[in-house]
């Protein structure tokens, strides 16, 4: 009936707005609780008790907390029971597709399941292994003359890569360069994207270390190479950002303009690898982590004397 309408009790998933509603339902009452919202991200709340510190990460209905000490993540736990019927899945072990084991020494991270689970979908866990992502000087163009592929079935491939670059950045650069050609794929483009699911199969286990006993300092990497886009000769940024010994942050992306010289290219690329440490800078703020020399290194002279010129 025209003239009626249906009220939506419970639904999180299959909804654009579920989401949002739970959220504005679940954040006002950690705040109630002595927690403050984080001031990068409205999803991460903070609570001080002295020199303790309790962070807890919300995504939709799945929550992460960590805190200085085990009394926190005790009161924690019985604040929310005390308002959501929730489930306590003890210590982390696996989290939105990423494995977690946790030691003494440190942390290590990995997508070991997804990836198998990736080589089977697509008929690559016999497949040959290869040493690289990509061949040496690939010269990956839009091939307009090539034989077009099914666009569903490697647009397919793509998203199941790109997930993988959460805890494997090696894969960034290729996956990212063959994403450029979702819209006409060919034969040639589909063969890269194979060499790139042939070296995920020789490498299944590899996965992000994170030492314990390690510094804080953050530093930052960045490069580009120019003119490397074969259709647009558009360079491509890449830049990495670390905490002590730790990857954090990485980044491959083609520059939105033509460089007309390495140094401009370069230069591109340094800035957004400081706007990416400006951001990073404030969100470590909210984890009690202050910073007032970030350095940030680059191996081109020019692009260096360029950011040292303050006209």
């Amino acid at each position: 009936n025209s003239s009626h309408l249906y009220e939506l009790k419970k639904a999180l998933y299959g909804l654009k707005q579920a989401p949002r509603v739970w959220y504005g339902m679940l954040s006002p009452f950690p705040l109630s609780q002595n927690f403050s919202k984080g001031s990068v991200d409205p999803t991460l709340f903070i609570r001080k008790n002295g020199n303790d510190l309790l962070l807890v990460q919300i995504y939709v209905d799945d929550i992460i907390f960590a805190a200085s000490t085990p009394e926190l993540c005790d009161i924690f736990d019985k604040i929310m029971c005390s308002k959501f019927k929730m489930s306590m899945m003890g210590k982390i072990s696996f989290f939105l597709g990423l494995q977690i084991s946790q030691s003494p020494r440190g942390i290590f991270i990995n997508q070991s399941k997804y990836a198998l689970e990736s080589l089977k979908k697509y008929g690559f866990e016999s497949c040959d292994p290869v040493d690289t992502p990509m061949v040496e000087k690939s010269k990956l163009d839009e091939d307009k003359e090539g034989k077009a592929v099914d666009p569903s079935h490697y647009c397919g491939m793509i998203g199941t890569l790109l997930y993988l670059t959460t805890s494997r950045p090696d894969l960034q650069f290729a996956i990212c360069k063959c994403a450029r050609y979702q819209a006409r794929p060919t034969e040639k483009h589909l063969h890269a994207i194979k060499r790139i699911f042939r070296y995920l199969r020789g490498t299944v286990n590899r996965g992000l270390w994170y030492p314990k006993d390690s510094s804080i300092a953050l530093t930052a990497f960045a490069d580009a190479d120019h003119a490397g886009c074969q259709d647009t000769r558009r360079s491509t940024s890449g830049s990495l950002q670390f905490l002590g010994d730790r990857l954090i942050s990485w980044l491959s992306k083609r520059q939105n303009s033509a460089a007309i010289s390495s140094t401009e290219a370069e230069y591109i690329a340094l800035s957004g690898c400081c706007a990416q440490i400006l951001w990073m800078r404030s969100q470590l703020m909210d984890y009690g982590l202050g910073f007032t020399k970030i350095p940030i290194y680059c191996y081109n002279k020019s692009a260096i004397a360029l950011c040292c010129n303050n006209v």
